[in-house]
């Protein structure tokens, strides 16, 4: 960072950095909820396992989540819930990331007195921008003080809050609008989300420091939340089942299990291949652009790429899955029923990724789709059908939401590119090969597998602007060439006729 800031900002964020840091000693006073011999014990674990204390935390901390799932289901419907799902999910931060659990009290605190005494239509703007503004100031300090690291601290936690406070925001300004008879376009497509006036502040507390998501996600609406502690996807006003109740039993071990197989995935393949340097990842040359790497055919270059960055996702899929187990086990991820055949729906709510979806995906639609689900619900309902469909606004927005380092502006300013092209082979080459079946779907999976999956997504990997195009450089911006070749060959085909279309 000290490399592209002239010294005199340096010095304004370093002296701004030490003035709140010298609130830190009153931040520590709040961490009451953990005992210190649990600290101690951590210590103990952490030394015979090898594996740092904050990954240890971490991990324990979504492991815990399952135990309290149980208690919060034999738990009565109501403010109980509510007060639980706050206090445990204080205590989680707590155990997780210390002192810096402050920072969802704090903007919780101010999001919730904004929508006190702000106007419905001026908290949809404003609360967007303090969240933002908070979530902005945590990444540039991490990226100060840490550059280039992956180490825990409050910032994945404030993401997640940043989506709900975000997301409450319009379902508040939608909520009134409904009221009125007077919702816009977007109110009307997010008029099952709406929450007609503001929630206690125990309900809103425990809504934002929500157990079961506030580590890892998902980020589902309040509305969600709400239904889950008061039990109306299940039961009518009358207390009658809305329909035959599933058991949550298979709902809630299949995505432990498979959290469990990932993180063994990550634990073995991220070793075997990394992508950045084992030794140093922050200083040394990333093990994708070493000697030995490069060294490599470019064919078999794709190919370790591909291998390497499925490793790395496996720790996503390890953190999404095990959260879905966490949040059905009491309902949290239950749809409730049809309204007209009284058939259960699913188990929708707490699904944050689709992992042979992604995987397999046959474009970048799908793919995106399957990918961070609930992400890209409030991108696509609280930004996309907010900025009348802007792409650009969209992907940014995701960008600066994830951080501020180039390797992610270069990655996500890169996919309106290969999105264009791949509605325009949607347009153009899909009807004319869609009767190959099979065949059309695996070049379409293997193109977007190669594309995505196996360099554009690699600098948001690497982070660093340097490494990031050393990277891509060494492909020769192969798939920004391809991409700009393939819209200027297959945008001069003709459309396909309807008429056409019927007969293939």
């Amino acid at each position: 960072m000290d490399r592209v800031l002239p010294q005199a900002a340096m010095d304004v964020i370093g002296a701004s950095i030490d003035f709140v840091y010298q609130f830190a000693p009153l931040a520590e006073k709040t961490v009451v909820l953990v005992p210190s011999f649990v600290g101690e014990k951590v210590a103990i674990l952490s030394e015979a396992s090898g594996q740092d204390v904050d990954t240890l935390n971490y991990l324990l901390g979504m492991l815990l989540c399952y135990p309290l799932g149980i208690i919060m289901n034999l738990l009565p419907y109501g403010k109980v819930k509510h007060l639980f799902s706050l206090i445990l999910g204080a205590f989680l931060l707590q155990f997780t990331i210390g002192k810096q659990w402050i920072h969802q009290l704090i903007s919780s605190m101010l999001a919730y007195i904004m929508f006190m005494i702000l106007p419905a239509k001026d908290a949809k703007f404003w609360v967007p921008v303090m969240t933002m503004m908070y979530i902005t100031l945590g990444h540039l300090h991490r990226q100060y003080v840490n550059y280039l690291g992956w180490d825990m601290d409050f910032t994945g936690p404030q993401m997640v809050l940043t989506m709900k406070l975000y997301s409450l925001a319009f379902n508040l300004w939608d909520g009134e609008q409904l009221a009125k008879g007077n919702p816009d376009r977007a109110g009307k497509k997010c008029a099952p989300l709406a929450v007609p006036k503001l929630p206690g502040i125990i309900e809103f507390l425990g809504y934002t420091f929500c157990f079961s998501n506030v580590l890892a996600g998902p980020a589902y609406e309040y509305k969600v939340y709400q239904q889950a502690c008061d039990g109306t996807h299940l039961y009518d006003e009358n207390g009658k089942a809305r329909g035959k109740i599933p058991s949550q039993i298979l709902p809630t071990l299949k995505p432990f299990l498979v959290s469990i197989v990932c993180l063994g995935l990550f634990s073995v393949g991220g070793g075997m291949f990394p992508v950045l340097n084992p030794t140093d990842p922050q200083k040394l040359t990333p093990a994708v652009l070493s000697e030995e790497a490069l060294a490599n055919p470019l064919w078999k270059r794709y190919l370790l790429s591909w291998v390497a960055l499925a490793c790395v996702r496996q720790k996503y899929y390890f953190a999404w899955k095990n959260a879905e187990g966490a949040n059905n086990i009491w309902y949290a991820g239950f749809e409730g029923f049809d309204e007209k055949t009284g058939e259960a729906k699913g188990w929708e709510n707490s699904v944050n990724i689709d992992i042979l979806d992604f995987e397999f995906a046959p474009n970048i639609k799908l793919m995106s789709a399957a990918w961070n689900k609930k992400t890209a619900n409030w991108l696509g309902r609280y930004i996309y059908m907010r900025t009348g469909g802007n792409l650009m606004a969209t992907y940014g927005m995701s960008a600066f939401w994830h951080g501020f380092y180039p390797g992610y502006y270069l990655f996500f300013m890169s996919l309106p590119l290969v999105t264009a092209c791949e509605r325009l082979g949607r347009k153009k080459l899909t009807p004319r090969f869609a009767k190959f079946g099979i065949a059309y779907k695996i070049v379409c999976m293997l193109a977007t597998t190669l594309t995505i999956n196996s360099t554009l997504i690699m600098a948001f990997q690497l982070l660093s602007w340097d490494w990031a195009i050393a990277y891509t450089k060494s492909f020769y911006f192969m798939n920004h060439i391809i991409c700009i070749v393939f819209y200027l060959v297959v945008s001069q085909l003709p459309s396909v006729k309807k008429d056409e279309k019927k007969t293939q």
